[in-house]
């Protein structure tokens, strides 16, 4: 089924959504963070949201779930718009080749992180938008929920205290970092940030929501520009090679779409001048892919013939 302008994305959703009900194996979901182990691995949702708004769903697109790194695409929008090239200074947007969260690169690089979605990266954004507005992850939950439309949005507080209870290795990262004077606030301080920044609870219908904006080139919900249109086509470039960690390569040629995962289970896509996509599903491969969401990806990609490529 090649999608034509009259064609709705519904019957293309619930195609999808009985093949991956099919499918056996899900993988699992993440049990590092402790209040993330207990979801479901069969949980499946998946929303399309139109440039002008209109969202198509099924399965469970309505029900929250922890966004985690799925909101690094959204800081670094909001600093992007802020600072604009500047912020190229402190960090990279190479692929890492490395686990999300690893500590060897930035000894080699002077503790500049290879790119933004990478632990050590969303550290360096976070902390350079909370400079900025004095409450990064408070900036991050008003654009979520204004690009949304769900005023109801909120952090997880029990999922926020895990990462917390849980986050040395990051607390690592962002001292490592702030010893190379690439750290502008005190670490506590930051850590507090990004952990209730990853804490965010949204459905796919609300992250296909906010998400648009990559999609018509930079503009918001309201119409005001939030980015230049060569800045929305940065982002998407990045994430098309560095959304889904150490297997960016291989989702590039699996789905052929700008993406972002997090180790909740989700997965946003963005189709440029056409539509965004949230698949959620929370269990994970050994990378910190949701499984079923790179499949029905995939098969969304295969069905609609929408793809970057």
């Amino acid at each position: 089924m090649i999608m034509t302008s009259s064609t709705t994305f519904q019957p293309v959703l619930e195609r999808i959504a009985e093949e991956i009900g099919r499918t056996p194996g899900r993988g699992r979901p993440a049990d590092y963070i402790p209040a993330l182990a207990a979801c479901d691995p069969r949980s499946f949702g998946m929303a399309v949201a139109e440039l002008d708004g209109t969202v198509y769903g099924v399965g469970d697109w309505r029900q929250p779930f922890s966004a985690q790194s799925i909101t690094k695409v959204f800081t670094l929008a909001l600093d992007l718009a802020r600072e604009g090239d500047a912020l190229w200074e402190h960090v990279g947007r190479e692929p890492s080749g490395n686990p999300f969260n690893s500590l060897v690169q930035l000894e080699y690089e002077n503790g500049i992180p290879r790119n933004p979605f990478i632990n050590a990266g969303a550290l360096v954004v976070t902390d350079r938008l909370h400079t900025r507005t004095g409450d990064a992850s408070g900036e991050l939950l008003d654009f979520l929920r204004a690009e949304s439309g769900n005023p109801e949005l909120t952090f997880d507080k029990e999922v926020a205290a895990s990462e917390t209870a849980h986050g040395d290795r990051n607390a690592a990262l962002g001292h490592f970092m702030a010893s190379y004077d690439n750290i502008d606030n005190p670490v506590p301080v930051l850590l507090d940030q990004y952990f209730r920044q990853c804490s965010v609870a949204a459905s796919c219908a609300d992250l296909a929501l906010a998400a648009a904006f990559l999609a018509r080139h930079g503009i918001r919900a309201d119409g005001t520009r939030l980015l230049t249109r060569s800045q929305a086509k940065q982002i998407n470039a990045i994430m098309l090679t560095c959304g889904t960690y150490d297997a960016a390569g291989d989702f590039a040629y699996r789905v052929g779409l700008p993406g972002k995962s997090g180790v909740g289970g989700g997965i946003i896509a963005v189709v440029p001048g056409r539509c965004t996509l949230c698949v959620w599903s929370p269990g994970l491969d050994e990378r910190g892919n949701s499984v079923a969401g790179v499949a029905a990806l995939d098969r969304f990609t295969t069905l609609t013939g929408l793809s970057v490529f």
